[in-house]
């Protein structure tokens, strides 16, 4: 393992943060269980004050077949594996494409884009070094409860990479902002679109210093060049309270806020 100096201003998707050393994890190597782990960071608000944080090197970015089975490396992003899929022809994994970052943040979070998931086609997961069942781990829309360190999974192979699907799927996110964001904040709740309630509230556009809730998608906090984390977070807290207060709904963050 090694210490690496990651600039989350710059290496964050919604561009906030600061310069923060990073213990990088290498095959074979103990993982702490006082640091946090970090991917991508596509769905990452990092305050001033973050704590302790890790990240599983390049010696896990890998992908290859055994038998019947694909296993990928957690450090692998998601456009190098639906890159995989299409080249050796296996479905499932098109709607990778909409999702930016690691396989092992879709895992954290039971990643998806309407009704795929990744916990639909996901066989397993190795966990602190053992191999479970994925029908053995708590999930749902939008969580997983891992119980520690997921460093590889493993798919069953289907065979039929699915072209119309990709494109149909990619097509999506032309209602997405392009500017800076953390993706979507806050998770659907049953039944309706945080997006709707948020514009509802009368929130879409709102603006507190560079942050913003977008104009095109009212669920994308954007940051429009100099966004800080406290100006983030009081959107994120306005929306919330703006919310229950008009409709009685209690939004939960699809983001993680450290």
């Amino acid at each position: 393992m090694f210490f690496k100096t990651i600039d989350f201003s710059k290496y964050s998707s919604i561009k906030i943060g600061q310069p923060a050393k990073v213990l990088m994890i290498e095959k074979d190597d103990q993982i702490p269980q006082d640091r946090y782990l970090i991917g991508g960071s596509n769905n990452l608000l990092l305050s001033p004050n973050p704590p302790l944080l890790m990240m599983l090197s390049k010696d896990f970015s890998t992908i290859g077949q055994e038998d019947d089975m694909l296993i990928i490396g957690a450090a692998m992003p998601t456009g190098r594996i639906v890159s995989y899929a299409k080249k050796h022809n296996i479905s499932g994994f098109e709607f990778c494409s909409k999702l930016p970052g690691t396989l092992g943040g879709m895992l954290a979070m039971n990643a998806g884009v309407k009704e795929y998931e990744i916990f639909n086609i996901l066989h397993s997961v190795e966990i602190n070094g053992k191999w479970i069942l994925a029908e053995e781990i708590e999930h749902g829309y939008r969580f997983a409860k891992l119980g520690g360190i997921a460093t590889h999974a493993r798919f069953k192979i289907q065979n039929g990479f699915n072209q119309t699907l990709l494109e149909s799927l990619l097509n999506l996110r032309s209602n997405q902002p392009s500017l800076p964001s953390a993706g979507s904040v806050f998770k659907n709740p049953e039944g309706d679109y945080a997006g709707r309630l948020i514009e509802g509230a009368g929130l879409k556009g709102a603006r507190k210093g560079d942050m913003q809730w977008s104009e095109m998608h009212a669920n994308f906090l954007v940051n429009l060049g100099k966004g800080s984390f406290h100006d983030a977070l009081y959107l994120i807290n306005l929306a919330k309270e703006k919310v229950y207060k008009a409709f009685g709904v209690d939004l939960q963050e699809e983001i993680k806020i450290l």
